[in-house]
């Protein structure tokens, strides 16, 4: 090692060495950054297309690196170059790295990745050694092999640790380890084969007379490599900005309401955390208002959606256009709204926002020579930052508490939180303890919902559904209870439950199914939740293919890393892992390229709108695009319609869940699909009961 660096430092132009360098690292990054875009591509000639730019700017940023470094060797005698050797020395070099990107792209990350990473630092060795070739001084080289073979071993390692850091990343940071490592790749080589030679002059030889002078060859190689790398550079550059345009857009749309336009509840939790995480202001408070549009369910019910999409239209207008500086409006969902201002610093500044939104609210929307009135009544609930006892999730709900108090009051009213209204709070404490006992005894129960192929109508699997049967209060709401369960801590627990008992009966179907279970956001944050799935399905004898875990974005926002080292440890149990309710969450599509699903879920609320509203079908249809450029499969959720099931087969969604194909049923109702009773072609072979 003393050796390899003692001539680097002493017959070397460190002036040329930093040229070297520069030309090095720069094209290395880029070359991995060329690489890591290959990736992303959505068809296999586009991939092709990128596999070769960045074996082209790879090769020539290496041959560049040699032949400057080479410029900078000081043998004490004047050198020169065949231009035979130093062009095949080139082509070694671009085929090289064409060769080994394409077997890492087409490995799929799988070892062969690696190996064609060994193949690149291969190549990096053919092309120094050729060059060497073409290296014309007076004399003769002789070579130490104990070199020669460090160089060959020490870039084909680097080369694959390269490949290995693109394809494989843990952190944002592995593309840097990637660039790192290529450059390692190239410099131990070369330096490593520069310590093997040995001239051997000759003071009576002459260069031969097709040799070109350094002069010549370094003003060429220099030329034709910036021009090359500048080209390479403003494509990444275009297809960067291109590819930065379409997230930002796509992020605006799962931000906001397709309907109408404002923030949906992602923006809206999105904006809570960031009042979270502000520094505390003495005194400073901020009020939640929550409200929903009274009588709204009679206008869909006389006039239809389109007259109750209008009236939404119309009034979220309205009360975007008299929002002022820090308000903040977001509609949660069917009629409800929430607003937060980060200026009401008391009842008074609360009460007039409320009465500036009732304003707007009480004007009447036309419609198709329709005139329809609706009314609203306002629950505010105030958050004092730094007060532990104080959340804002805690705030939001006693907002919600007043406007259930405010609406019993009648329309247009306004009502501030008081601890008093705590009734339901008390409610909800009492299911929590209930909740406790519902496993011990038996009142949970899992039921099943078809889900079907979209061309062919194929039954294809079933996802399980938790349902409680309370003893007092009979058949409670999943959408009631399982916050409960979250807030409570049990959802690991029941979560635990629901797993083994679908796994338990699914394998004791004769057809083999598949069965979808949802995760909590609980359970993915265990680092031992692998080990607990392996053994649910060594226990009930469950096939690990047949198993598809659903998870929700929540569960993977906070801590991606330790999320992603939990996906692929189940996903090497053989375990199917989906996105679950996609297009909610505001980080969608870089979830997506981050974490490896094997099926994408697309939520409801888009599904339900596909028939009447363009943006919701835009969506889907996005979100179908962008699945299959990423060759992730589809299902759509809520689907309770024909006209559901022909939008979604045209827009090539694979599968399908939804009361169009029946309500989710007790194990009892699909005995008959996944157990059929075996037909007999001769009647009098029918077992006979005595």
């Amino acid at each position: 090692m003393l050796y390899v660096i003692s001539c680097l430092i002493q017959d070397h132009d460190l002036r040329y060495v930093a040229a070297a360098a520069l030309v090095c690292i720069f094209g290395s990054y880029l070359g991995m950054r060329l690489f890591a875009r290959s990736f992303k591509a959505s068809s296999r000639s586009e991939r092709l297309v990128w596999v070769l730019l960045t074996g082209f700017v790879s090769g020539c940023a290496i041959w560049t690196t040699h032949f400057l470094a080479m410029l900078g060797y000081l043998p004490g005698v004047a050198a020169g170059y065949q231009p035979d050797l130093t062009l095949l020395s080139l082509f070694l070099a671009i085929a090289g790295c064409v060769s080994g990107f394409g077997i890492a792209a087409a490995s799929g990350r799988s070892a062969l990745g690696e190996a064609g990473g060994a193949v690149i630092g291969l190549g990096i060795a053919s092309m120094h050694y050729t060059g060497m070739a073409a290296y014309d001084v007076p004399g003769s080289i002789i070579w130490d092999d104990r070199y020669v073979v460090a160089s060959v071993v020490l870039g084909a390692f680097f080369g694959a640790v390269a490949v290995n850091r693109i394809i494989r990343p843990v952190t944002r940071f592995c593309r840097y380890g990637g660039t790192l490592a290529m450059v390692l790749a190239i410099v131990t080589t070369h330096f490593t084969a520069m310590a093997a030679v040995q001239l051997v002059l000759e003071p009576m030889a002459a260069l031969s007379g097709s040799a070109v002078s350094s002069m010549l060859l370094g003003f060429s190689v220099l030329s034709v490599m910036m021009i090359l790398m500048g080209l390479a550079a403003a494509t990444y550059v275009l297809d960067l900005q291109t590819t930065q345009a379409a997230v930002a857009r796509y992020r605006h749309l799962s931000l906001h309401d397709a309907l109408t336009g404002l923030p949906n509840r992602a923006a809206f939790h999105e904006q809570l955390s960031k009042i979270e995480s502000r520094p505390v202001v003495p005194g400073h408070r901020v009020a939640v208002l929550s409200f929903d549009l009274n009588r709204f369910k009679e206008i869909n019910d006389v006039h239809g959606h389109s007259a109750g999409d209008a009236v939404l239209q119309v009034i979220g207008q309205r009360l975007r256009s008299v929002m002022g500086f820090e308000e903040f409006i977001a509609r949660i969902g069917g009629d409800e709204f929430v607003v937060i201002s980060q200026k009401a610093f008391g009842r008074h500044d609360a009460s007039s926002l409320a009465n500036r939104l009732l304003v707007q609210i009480n004007q009447p929307v036309d419609w198709k020579e329709n005139r329809f009135s609706v009314s609203s009544s306002v629950g505010i609930a105030f958050f004092e930052p730094g007060d532990e006892k104080n959340l804002m999730d805690t705030v939001v709900a006693q907002a919600d508490v007043a406007m259930y108090r405010a609406k019993a009051l009648g329309p247009n009213n306004v009502c501030f939180y008081d601890p008093s209204m705590d009734a339901a709070v008390r409610e909800r404490n009492a299911l929590a303890m209930d909740l406790r006992h519902a496993v011990a005894n038996e009142q949970l129960e899992v039921f099943y919902q078809a889900q079907h192929d979209t061309v062919s109508g194929d039954l294809v699997g079933f996802e399980a559904l938790l349902r409680w049967n309370h003893p007092v209060r009979g058949s409670i709401s999943p959408a009631e209870f399982i916050p409960i369960a979250e807030r409570s801590g049990l959802i690991v627990e029941i979560g635990a439950w629901v797993l083994q008992h679908a796994c338990m009966e699914a394998a004791r179907w004769q057809q083999p199914y598949g069965i979808a279970v949802n995760v909590a956001v609980q359970q993915l944050s265990d680092p031992h939740f692998p080990l607990k799935v392996a053994m649910v399905l060594e226990k009930t004898g469950l096939s690990p293919h047949r198993l598809e875990l659903e998870i929700t974005e929540s569960g993977l926002i906070e801590e991606q890393e330790r999320a992603l080292i939990i996906i692929r440890q189940l996903k090497d149990l053989g375990v199917k892992i989906a996105m679950d309710d996609y297009g909610t969450g505001y980080s969608s599509l870089s979830t997506l390229m981050s974490f490896p699903f094997d099926k994408i879920k697309i939520d409801r609320s888009f599904v339900d709108r596909v028939s009447h509203d363009r943006l919701a079908a835009a969506i889907v249809r996005s979100t179908v695009i962008l699945a299959h450029s990423l060759n992730i499969p589809v299902l759509a959720e809520g689907v309770e319609t024909a006209e559901h099931v022909d939008f979604l087969r045209r827009e090539g969604c694979e599968q399908m869940q939804g009361f169009f194909f029946g309500k989710p049923v007790p194990h009892s109702g699909i005995d008959g699909l996944v157990n059929p009773v075996e037909e007999y072609a001769d009647v009098d072979a029918l077992p006979h009961v005595a």
